[in-house]
Parts: structure tokens; C-alpha cells; sequence
């Protein structure tokens, strides 16, 4: 049995301070369970709350996550084993770390990327044309969009400059306008964690990976944790129109979260993820590809809490709470099988997220068609819970 990553290179690096929870799939209950990473041991705490969407609530979170008696516990070189293994084993693995939360994503929150959305749109999807159109749009922009405040009176000038250079574009709209893209990216419970398949449309020539930071919101708005995903993307179907974008962005394994959620506390918070650095690596199977590129938090051009309030107030209420991909620096236009055609995947690629604060996401790359079958929904978790005897009334708040 071969393994994609060295196991322990899962975890942060300041692991045994770090408040870490997650989820694994264990055999013997047939379905998931919430667990905390107390030192060497995985500690099942599902008796004190079933999903990660109702403990994430509890205002005494950081406590109960702390002193909750364990149902069950296993070794955690086990379980960081089992995740990583290939193929995957009928053995307790870890999970992505969220479940009944609805799966946002804020788009074009970084004017490198927010370039190669236009040069995608102006692309119409064909990868052959977008060394050319780059070319030209960095000779008429050159930097004028980096450092641009979204919204400000300066954006507004630089706007109506580029419509007179006929180069406005919706994604130039959403980067530097008032209003962030803010979409669903997945349905709920749909996400893949740590060591499994992600899946791009086989019929897709023009696609990569986004490594980016997921915040984790309670049912009222505020970010309790943090976490890596991989908002895997379809750059030719995105390119040929905008309103492929669900097709681009949701489909079988194509949300990767994990491995672990990091909770807020003394050591980490909300303002160390705005200047955290997430690094991307992308090795090739076939071809001995190597890729290796850092997405820079700092370089945002919009805030986190800003992102979350566009998410999140009283035109939009999520009950159960919601994760929220932040945005990515990464622009792959590193060729990769001919001159000026960029990156894509091939099948088989391992893709690396990570950062010592966040641990390391890890996942190889298959189609959306061959990759498993999403089967465990909403109602297979409740029948599972219900089976277990798990589940009890809401607290009324």
C-alpha cells in the first residue's frame, strides 16, 4: 500500500498547542464522528455534539473542546496513516472538518488572479490565446490595479479609464467594485478532506487548483476557525461564459477542506490568518511535472471580516453556520505541456495546499466522473445519527 505524503506533514507544526478539531468515518458506526486532536490521540466527542455545525455554536466552545470526555479514542499516527493511504481502507480516516455548513467561496479577491479572470473571459475559455491577451492587457493596465482600495473614489477613476480603453470587465467589477463575488461553491456535506480524490470534468482541458484559506462562521456571523481548501476550478468553462461557473466550480470531489479546522484562541486568530502565506505544490504523475507557487494572505484586496459581512447580516442568514473560501493569489500560467498554453492537471497529479499554521491539505488528482460517488447526505447523516442515538433537540437561542 503506498501513501500520498509523509503522514505527520498533515499537521501543524505548533500541533500540540494548536486547538484542532475534525471529523473522521468510522467503520464500526457506519458514518462520521467529531473528533478533537488532544497530543497523540484522536478523542471522539460526538456524544457532546453530534456535528461540527451545532459544537462550532456552543458559546463555550473552546472549553467543552478542551474538557469533553472522549467516547472513543484512537492513535493519531493511526488515523494520519489510514487518511493518507492509498487506496483508502475501511479503517477510521480523517474527514473534511465541516459538515452541515453551507460551502461559500468569495471570488477575485486578489488583483494577480483577478487579471487572469479577464484573460480568461477575452479567452473565451481557448488556453491557446491567453499568453497573447496577457500580454496586452499588462501593457495597457501595467500596475494600476494592484493597491487599489474596492470601492474607493481612486478604483472609480481607474474604472472609467478602462472602459475607455475598452478593457471593463465583470471580473474587474466584482475585484475593485463595491460589492465582492460572493457564491455558493458546493452543497452541503459535499467537500472531501485530506488524502482523497479531487475530481475535474474529464471533457475539461483548461483547469487547476486554488489553494486558499477557508474561515469557519457560527449561525451569527463571526469566525470561530480557520482552515485550507482547494476551490478546484475549470478555467476554460468559467472563460467561455460566466454563467458556467456552477459547472466550473461544483462537481463530483471538486471542493477539497482539511485537514483540520484550527480554532481561535490565545495563539492563533483571526489577524494571524490575514497575513498567513499558503503554499501550493502540484507533482506530476505522468511527466515528472513540478509546480510550486505561495498565495500571500497580506495581498488581498479586500478584508476578511468585510468578505464575511457580505456573506453574512441581515440580508443573508445561514442557521447552521458556513466556511468561506477567501480568495487565491495563485494565476497558473507556468506552461506546462506546450509553450503559451499554461497549466492544467493531468490525472493523476498530487496537489499540495499547506501552511505550518493550517497543516497540509493533500489530494491526488481524478476526474470528477471516475472519482467516488458522493453518496452521504443530509439524510443519510440523520439516519446515522438517529441510529446512534445521537441526536437531541436544539438549544433554543
Amino acid at each position: 500500500m503506498s501513501q500520498l505524503c509523509d503522514p505527520g506533514s498533515l499537521l501543524p507544526a505548533d500541533h500540540r498547542q494548536a486547538v484542532l478539531l475534525g471529523r473522521v468515518f468510522d467503520p464500526q458506526e457506519g458514518g462520521p464522528s467529531v473528533v478533537v486532536i488532544r497530543d497523540a490521540e484522536v478523542c471522539d466527542i460526538t456524544d457532546t455534539a453530534a456535528t461540527i455545525s451545532e459544537l462550532l455554536d456552543r458559546p463555550d466552545l473552546l472549553d467543552v473542546v478542551a474538557n469533553a470526555a472522549p467516547r472513543k479514542t484512537w492513535p493519531l499516527a493511526d488515523v494520519l496513516a489510514a487518511t493518507v493511504a492509498e487506496p483508502a481502507q475501511e479503517v477510521v480516516r480523517f474527514l473534511s472538518p465541516i459538515d452541515l455548513q453551507v460551502i461559500k467561496a468569495a471570488g477575485v479577491t486578489f488583483a494577480k488572479s483577478m487579471i487572469e479572470r479577464v484573460i480568461e473571459e477575452r479567452a473565451k475559455g481557448d488556453a491557446t490565446k491567453a499568453q497573447k491577451i496577457r500580454g496586452q492587457i499588462d501593457e495597457a493596465i501595467g500596475g494600476a490595479i494592484s493597491g487599489l482600495q474596492p470601492g474607493s473614489a481612486e478604483a472609480d477613476r481607474v474604472k472609467s479609464i478602462l472602459i475607455e480603453e475598452d478593457l471593463w470587465s465583470q471580473y474587474l467589477e466584482v475585484g475593485i467594485g463595491p460589492d465582492p463575488e460572493i457564491f455558493t461553491k458546493a452543497p452541503v456535506l459535499s467537500s472531501v478532506g485530506a488524502g482523497a480524490a479531487i475530481g475535474v470534468l474529464e471533457r475539461s482541458t483548461w483547469n487547476n487548483p486554488e489553494p486558499e484559506v477557508v474561515l469557519a462562521v457560527t449561525s451569527d456571523g463571526r469566525p470561530v476557525g480557520a482552515t485550507l481548501g482547494n476551490d478546484v476550478n475549470l478555467r476554460d468553462f468559467e472563460g467561455r461564459s460566466a454563467l458556467l461557473l456552477a459547472e466550473a466550480k461544483d462537481n463530483n470531489a471538486s471542493c477539497a477542506i482539511g485537514p483540520f479546522l484550527r480554532l481561535f484562541d490565545d495563539h492563533f486568530d483571526l489577524d494571524q490568518v490575514a497575513g498567513l502565506v499558503v503554499d501550493l505544490e502540484v507533482a506530476g504523475l505522468d511527466d515528472d511535472y513540478r509546480l510550486i507557487e505561495q498565495s500571500s494572505m497580506d495581498q488581498m484586496s479586500r478584508g476578511l471580516t468585510e468578505l464575511v459581512q457580505h456573506a453574512h447580516g441581515d440580508h443573508h442568514q445561514y442557521p447552521d453556520g458556513f466556511v468561506l473560501f477567501t480568495g487565491t493569489l495563485f494565476a497558473p500560467t507556468q506552461d506546462r505541456d506546450q509553450p503559451g498554453m499554461g497549466f492544467t492537471h493531468h490525472r493523476g497529479d498530487v496537489v499540495t495546499i499547506s501552511n505550518p499554521a493550517l497543516g497540509a491539505l493533500v489530494n491526488r488528482v481524478n476526474t470528477a466522473e471516475a472519482a467516488p460517488d458522493w453518496t452521504f447526505g443530509i439524510r443519510r447523516l440523520i439516519g446515522n445519527l438517529a441510529e446512534r442515538g445521537l441526536l437531541t433537540a436544539p438549544a433554543r437561542r
